[in-house]
């Protein structure tokens, strides 16, 4: 069974480039923990995917080697940061494919290209050998085209590696799920994951028509509130993640690995000057951002203040979770957008991603399906858990996508 990798899992003496030049020629020595489990059980490598440069962006436009396409629209992004692991298989030429999701990267492309995503709960899948983002975020998950398939991904990826010391033995193995029907569970639906501005209408129809579906199925559907997380789950996100890819980052000096610019006066010459040449637009602006928070007599107000949020956004979703088995959202505010569209506004890039970061702040795992379409293109259903919930998000995504029937073939390609 062939498996394609993102491009930010570490391949023995295969280049290893996390989509940017200040990698270029990169082999690394050894195999990511997730890479060697793969051979084990019988995967081969069938390619390394496109992604925006260090994980960081929403469309897979950020790569040094130029964006990936949308097998839907090769005119829109397949989304980000595993644009490319997610465009492979939602076009064929994979069957499986692993991404990593900081804040979103796996749910948000899965939902743009019409397949499965799940981004699983943090310290359960191993992230020794895979280029750092931001650590205690990152999380290395599978895109498939089925929730069945997804399942037996993460079955030979997921569970404790004495090489990375923040995994954990799962709590019980990983089920392929059977299940038909939804009875017995309580559904959340959060307002305010389900109502924030800028979802588009084609996108709240296919949602709303799908939470229906699970009334139907035999599930319980009531409201819900997660106020604090959406209103500052995103502010979180974007003071955490960079502070904590400024320090990862620094690794990059051009003097043991990768790119090194021609040597032109001292040593911190040659650093500026391969940073300057190596990184792109956006691990600059995260750098500097990132950095500035970290920054004496900033540290405690941005980057520590930030961390205490975190801690209110976890507590407000575990208090919720005390009386639903699972919530429900759009994956995606807005279907596939257009090359672009929003590479010239950072901010909108960002708002992508608004409804897959506040459950990713709380350590939470959370599985999006394909729903339906809006204007020819798919939506995404996003499914979050308690943590280590995993067969629950499966069985629930299974006995829906049996309902749904969606087609994951884009219609150009059937």
């Amino acid at each position: 069974m062939p498996v394609a990798f993102k491009d930010v899992v570490s391949t023995k003496g295969i280049e290893t480039t996390a989509g940017s030049k200040i990698l270029s020629g990169y082999r690394p020595v050894f195999d990511a923990t997730v890479a060697s489990r793969c051979y084990a059980a019988g995967l081969s490598l069938l390619g390394k995917t496109n992604m925006d440069e260090f994980a960081m962006g929403s469309s897979t436009e950020n790569s040094a080697f130029g964006p990936t396409r949308n097998p839907w629209d090769p005119e829109r992004v397949p989304g980000g940061s595993s644009g490319g692991s997610a465009a492979a298989v939602a076009a064929g030429l994979a069957p499986w494919a692993l991404g990593s999701d900081t804040g979103g990267s796996i749910k948000q492309p899965a939902a743009l290209c019409g397949i499965v995503g799940l981004r699983p709960t943090y310290g359960t899948v191993s992230r020794y050998g895979i280029v750092a983002f931001a650590s205690s975020l990152d999380q290395i998950g599978p895109l498939t085209r089925t929730v069945r398939d997804c399942a037996l991904l993460y079955r030979i990826v997921a569970g404790r590696d004495p090489c990375d010391s923040t995994t954990v033995e799962l709590p019980t193995p990983v089920e392929v799920p059977e299940a038909t029907d939804l009875k017995g569970l309580r559904v959340g639906v959060p307002r305010q994951l389900n109502e924030t501005e800028g979802i588009e209408p084609g996108v709240k129809a296919a949602v709303a028509a799908a939470i229906e579906l699970c009334g139907e199925l035999g599930a319980e559907v009531g409201e819900c509130e997660l106020p604090l997380s959406v209103e500052y789950g995103m502010p979180c996100y974007y003071l955490i993640a960079p502070a904590e890819a400024s320090s990862n980052l620094a690794r990059y000096d051009g003097v043991r690995y990768g790119h090194r610019a021609k040597m032109h006066g001292d040593l911190g010459a040659l650093y500026e000057r391969t940073r300057h040449d190596g990184f792109g637009d956006e691990p600059k602006r995260r750098i500097m951002l990132g950095t500035y928070a970290l920054s004496a007599g900033y540290y405690d107000a941005f980057y520590g203040q930030a961390q205490k949020v975190r801690t209110i956004i976890g507590n407000e979703f575990r208090s919720v979770l005390e009386h639903f088995a699972l919530l429900v959202s759009p994956t995606s505010p807005t279907v596939a957008f257009p090359l672009g569209a929003r590479t010239a506004n950072p901010l909108a890039m960002y708002l992508s991603d608004v409804l897959a970061i506040p459950p990713n702040m709380a350590g939470l795992p959370g599985l999006s399906i394909p729903c339906g379409l809006s204007e020819g293109l798919p939506v995404g259903l996003q499914l979050v858990g308690p943590q280590f919930s995993e067969n629950l998000l499966f069985r629930v995504g299974h006995a829906l996508e049996q309902a749904i029937g969606f087609d994951t073939v884009p219609e150009r390609l059937r």
